[in-house]
């Protein structure tokens, strides 16, 4: 392959050609004499017209990640495809995919127009094409009436809106975005996620999207690969990552989760079930998760949201816990319990005030938790 020239689509004509593809990718660098890595081997593939967000924590490697993709960095190791062919070597410039940054990088001294115009005009468009696809571009952005503003007339959201134009206007066949919401404040940034998903439909081409927020990559994402230390911890839709975490760092990292633990006394139609503290009984699913047996410990996570509080024993068709209230804190649409159970670990709570849920209970009262035990989720394997 050389660098100015593509290598060959992959040979499997009854595959599906994902737009993007990452086999084996890694990327190290070198500091004062000491390799560290910041992608460790990831294997991914993006599907035609799929809105894909990479999440994770500062330093976890999904910007390195994009960056390969985009080619503004090179793999150590691996390959990068683009729709069934290796862009490995072939300079940012060659590849049919285009890049929005936080920053935006707006020309300061262009109006709307000519700063979504530029890309075509540096490519020869004809000035009636130059025209219409801008026109085209800027009534889907919602931008329309706007073309003789400067980016400094223009708030966050609409400069937003012009850096999205001006990327897209070049019909790249994927658009990658780096933490693109990151200077908005909370309002126009909730306001901005409805929007790119709206456009995303419209344009119906590739969004990769990074972020460290999580409820960006669930209100706008298909599917989301979790990272943590160059790794991906787990692949798959909001629902699924949110509802069956797969790992200890993912229930952690996405939204509240309550981790408990103890040992299984018994395992009977693949349910485990584990005494918990003085009278507490917990249920866990097993039949699709780790393989356990008696006697050996179980982790498990359980959503605020799934929890109810009370002062009296659950039945016994459901998990229940004792414990005492430590806080109870009002956000207006819930109210928020904390709670220590009897052996030791802190839950989180989260109840509608539509039930009145501020009359439940104070700091300091003993309390029952209880949930459904299919809102039980098992992680990873038995410790």
């Amino acid at each position: 392959m050389t660098e100015t020239q593509p290598a060959p689509a992959r040979d499997d004509p009854g595959r599906a050609v994902p737009a993007i593809e990452l086999t084996g990718v890694e990327k190290t660098y070198h500091s004062y004499g000491e390799a560290v890595p910041a992608v460790r081997g990831v294997d991914l593939e993006i599907g035609q017209g799929e809105f894909f967000s990479l999440l994770g924590p500062s330093g976890c490697g999904k910007t390195t990640t994009m960056r390969m993709v985009a080619g503004f960095e090179e793999p150590t190791g691996g390959e990068i495809y683009l729709h069934g062919r290796s862009v490995t070597g072939v300079p940012a410039n060659r590849r049919d995919v285009n890049m929005v940054f936080q920053s935006y990088a707006l020309f300061p001294h262009m109006n709307v127009f000519d700063n979504v115009a530029f890309g075509l005009r540096r490519r020869g468009v004809a000035k009636a094409d130059v025209k219409a696809r801008v026109g085209e571009m800027l009534e889907i952005v919602d931008l329309t009436g706007r073309e003789r503003r400067r980016p400094a007339e223009l708030s966050g959201g609409q400069q937003q809106r012009v850096a999205l134009a001006r990327a897209l206007v070049n019909r790249p066949r994927a658009l990658l975005l780096d933490e693109p919401l990151g200077a908005l404040d909370l309002k126009l940034r909730q306001a901005m996620q409805v929007e790119l998903k709206r456009i995303q439909r419209e344009v119906g081409i590739t969004f990769v999207y990074v972020t460290h927020d999580q409820g960006e990559a669930l209100t706008m994402s298909d599917r989301i690969a979790v990272m943590s230390d160059g790794l991906i911890e787990q692949l798959g839709t909001p629902r699924e990552i949110y509802e069956h975490p797969a790992t200890r760092f993912v229930a952690g990292f996405i939204g509240t989760s309550n981790l408990l633990g103890g040992e299984v006394t018994e395992v009977s139609g693949g349910v485990a079930v584990i005494s918990y503290g003085p009278d507490g009984r917990i249920e866990v699913p097993v039949r699709d998760g780790p393989a356990v047996a008696a006697g050996e410990r179980l982790e498990l996570t359980v959503r605020p949201e799934k929890i109810g509080i009370g002062a009296d024993k659950p039945a016994d068709d459901l998990c229940g816990v004792r414990g005492t209230v430590t806080e109870v804190v009002y956000l207006g649409t819930s109210t928020n319990y904390n709670v220590t159970t009897s052996t030791g670990a802190d839950v989180v709570v989260f109840l509608q005030n539509a039930t009145g849920a501020d009359d439940i209970a104070v700091r300091g009262d003993g309390v029952w938790l209880s949930w459904d035990p299919r809102h039980s989720y098992a992680i990873g394997a038995p410790q």
